[in-house]
């Protein structure tokens, strides 16, 4: 009844609007909106259940797919890792998107809420924004010790990767480092979120295609080129150098779906 109140009111007296709308809404139930890679995951789903599609079929190129949708491909993409998480595609590198017999039964529903169910390329967009000025302030708060935090992780990085492992937990530890240089809890409890959201399920399906030796030789050299302007405490040289490394970071998750 009240929200029908709210739908006349409005269009014909918006000062009247402006007045009961908040209070309808804060005594309303808040539904947090479905993440948009979620809607287009639903309606590839629904789609390729509508269109016939039977498992082993090929789907076409993730380009078609999006210029389909009208969506960016980076969004497609998020909403393939979904699906291809659920079980209701496979994804083969160099080949193609493929159905399986997951795609003709009903979609599990999404329980996971919080860090872990943001979307990584929306992640990787906003710790571009954010990141950057928090090596910025970094870079005029830094202390000995925050320094000597960095190079540990630099250092740990570094001993990961000469046992051909990924060096996860030293990048972690060198972005925290950072944070906590800043001087400001908010700021570290974001960057905890980020790195909460790095541990979920699309975060680690995508990681799987564009964690490589080479990749992470190349982020190293862009760690320590933050390190530098840190050391130096040059806000700006660290702010440019943080902003290159996410960007270029950003790139290196897409480099390995072009041929989708």
């Amino acid at each position: 009844m009240h929200a029908t109140i709210v739908q006349l009111v409005g269009p014909i007296y918006p000062s009247v609007y402006s007045l009961i709308s908040p209070h309808f809404c804060m005594n309303s139930p808040v539904q947090e909106p479905q993440r948009l890679y979620r809607q287009l995951a639903q309606q590839l789903r629904d789609w390729m259940v509508a269109s016939g599609f039977a498992p082993g079929e090929r789907l076409p190129a993730e380009r078609d797919l999006a210029a389909q949708w009208g969506v960016s491909r980076s969004s497609l993409r998020e909403a393939v890792i979904a699906l291809e998480v659920e079980g209701a595609i496979e994804v083969r590198t160099g080949s193609g998107i493929y159905v399986t017999a997951l795609a003709l039964s009903p979609a599990p529903r999404a329980t996971t809420t919080g860090p872990g169910d943001w979307g990584p390329m929306e992640v990787m967009q906003a710790r571009e924004l954010i990141e950057s000025e928090m090596a910025a302030l970094a870079a005029v708060n830094a202390n000995r010790s925050d320094l000597q935090a960095l190079a540990k992780a630099l250092t740990h990085m570094k001993k990961d990767m000469a046992r051909n492992q990924v060096p996860r937990h030293g990048d972690e530890a060198f972005h925290m480092a950072i944070a906590k240089a800043c001087g400001n809890s908010v700021l570290l409890d974001t960057l905890h979120g980020f790195w909460q959201a790095r541990s979920g399920a699309l975060f680690e399906r995508l990681s799987d295609y564009f964690e490589k030796p080479a990749s992470w030789h190349t982020a190293l050299a862009e760690h320590e080129t933050i390190y530098q302007a840190l050391c130096a405490h040059d806000a700006g040289s660290a702010k440019r150098a943080m902003k290159h490394h996410l960007k270029q970071t950003h790139k290196r998750y897409n480099a390995h779906w072009h041929s989708l």
